[in-house]
């Protein structure tokens, strides 16, 4: 495909409602919206190789959108060799619009509309990205969600209980915060996430 021809694909670039849901799930996760003018972006995602059927997955569902498939990446850690796996999609204007919601500068942010972006499939895919069976004896969920701020998690804490009926609250760990779900809500969480946890990553459900 030559330049002006991908450059006019890429226009034509439009996310449907699922990719939408997706894209709002990997963004509050693990996922990365990356810009070089401030104008165009292209999402990142990268999981470990144990995650691989995840990552392969989420790149099915935004397979015309990334010009090359899954690759893996060997990344030098403290001395310790790590296998991440992953793709980026295109760069393209169609991604701006989450980019200026979910970020301030280079920081990641809640956006204060998170109430209307926030749906269940978003929620499972960022509950798969960060999220984890706390234990068999407190029978409740974490979300990991240790980039925001408190007044972030709060907002969100919130929004789970306006908009799904889920108690959460937040946990300090060290000198961050994660969101926990209250275990007279796991069940609630639970039905409201499962349909869209895939096979492999089950096992965070519990």
């Amino acid at each position: 495909m030559n330049i002006k021809k991908l450059e006019e694909y890429k226009e034509g670039l439009k996310l449907t409602d699922k990719q939408r849901e997706l894209l709002v799930g990997l963004v509050l996760g693990d996922g990365h919206l990356e810009t070089r003018n401030g104008r165009t972006y292209r999402l990142k995602v990268e999981h470990s190789i144990k995650q691989k059927d995840y990552a392969d997955w989420l790149y099915q569902n935004f397979r015309e959108w990334v010009n090359q498939p899954p690759k893996a990446r060997v990344k030098d850690s403290f001395g310790k060799s790590i296998t991440s796996y992953g793709f980026t999609t295109y760069t393209t204007g169609s991604l701006r619009f989450y980019a200026q919601q979910f970020y301030a500068g280079k920081k990641k942010i809640i956006p204060v509309r998170i109430e209307k972006l926030l749906t269940p499939q978003a929620l499972a895919i960022w509950f798969m990205d960060d999220g984890s069976w706390k234990s068999d004896h407190h029978k409740t969920y974490i979300i990991h969600s240790l980039g925001y701020s408190k007044n972030e998690l709060v907002l969100v804490t919130k929004v789970l209980n306006k908009k799904f009926g889920i108690n959460a609250g937040i946990h300090r760990q060290y000198d961050k915060w994660r969101i926990y779900i209250y275990s007279d809500s796991a069940e609630k969480f639970r039905k409201l996430v499962e349909s869209y946890v895939i096979p492999s990553m089950r096992y965070k459900l519990g």
